[in-house]
């Protein structure tokens, strides 16, 4: 039996990936989204810590899932060669536990919200835990991970509204399509490794036209977000937002056209910047 001293808390806390807090947070701002949207403004306050909670939750289980699917060819990839299930440091059976009793957590935090969100919930677990093997068969993994990243947005209007309207699905295409375009910056980084690997992403699929399937991707989320905020009447507060998101997708362009790798990481990171723009538009339209 491993001894738990501060090493493997160290390791546990590495492995669930809270030293990076930005897949948190790429898996808050939907979640944010959709909340403030089904409640016009702020939710109550129950509501929006169940949400965090199993954001954080779902996030960490969704890491030690994705490195015990990847654990043996994250030894061939330069970045993640030495994360603490790759180097032997935690064993499978403990990083499937752990990932196994934080969706369990996950699911039993929802229960005052009734049976619908828990019944919702289910599905969000399973694509949590499914995603990080569709690398292997799927050409576009990217657009699994927006559904499951997503997947929040239909449930907060359900557990706000007890329904979910036309405008919240459409923001929930609109997440898919963001998260094509930042996790595509994210699989340039590893796209050589990726390549020698037979590892399935946009970045390969998409080929030479990876950085004009970003920027559509881009451009595809942007303009459904338009199209919600002029059918729910938005005003400029929302509308401000929505301009400095644009800005911030042109931005990232910037860094990415010639994929340099160190640049394209830094894109996929700034996307916490657009993210947190349009919920500041929605803060701001709903105050």
């Amino acid at each position: 039996m491993a001894v738990l001293n501060a090493a493997r808390l160290r390791d546990y806390y590495l492995l669930l990936r809270l030293d990076k807090p930005i897949g948190i947070l790429l898996l808050m701002w939907p979640t944010l989204w959709g909340l403030w949207m089904a409640a016009e403004g702020a939710p109550p306050v129950q509501v929006l810590l169940i949400f965090v909670a199993g954001v954080v939750l779902m996030r960490s289980a969704g890491c030690a899932i994705n490195d015990y699917a990847d654990r043996d060819i994250d030894l061939h990839v330069e970045r993640t060669r030495n994360r603490p299930l790759t180097s032997g440091r935690i064993k499978s059976k403990e990083a499937l536990l752990l990932a196994a009793g934080l969706a369990i957590l996950a699911l039993l935090i929802t229960l005052p919200l009734g049976w619908p969100v828990i019944l919702m919930s289910i599905p969000a677990v399973f694509l949590a835990g499914s995603y990080p093997f569709t690398k292997r068969f799927f050409p576009m993994p990217q657009a699994y991970l927006g559904i499951a990243f997503g997947f929040s947005i239909p449930m907060a209007f359900v557990a706000v509204q007890g329904s979910v309207p036309m405008e919240g699905w459409l923001i929930f295409v609109a997440n898919v399509f963001w998260t094509i375009a930042y996790d595509t910056e994210y699989a340039l980084v590893d796209k050589p490794d990726d390549l020698k690997l037979n590892i399935k992403t946009a970045a390969i699929t998409l080929g030479r036209f990876d950085i004009a399937g970003i920027m559509v991707c881009y451009a595809a989320s942007l303009l459904l977000w338009a199209v919600v905020a002029n059918s729910l009447s938005y005003g400029l507060g929302f509308w401000a937002g929505w301009v400095v998101a644009c800005g911030i997708a042109l931005y990232h362009f910037i860094l990415i056209r010639n994929r340099d790798r160190a640049r394209c990481f830094k894109a996929f990171l700034h996307n916490n910047w657009l993210g947190g723009a349009l919920f500041a538009g929605l803060v701001l339209q709903y105050l």
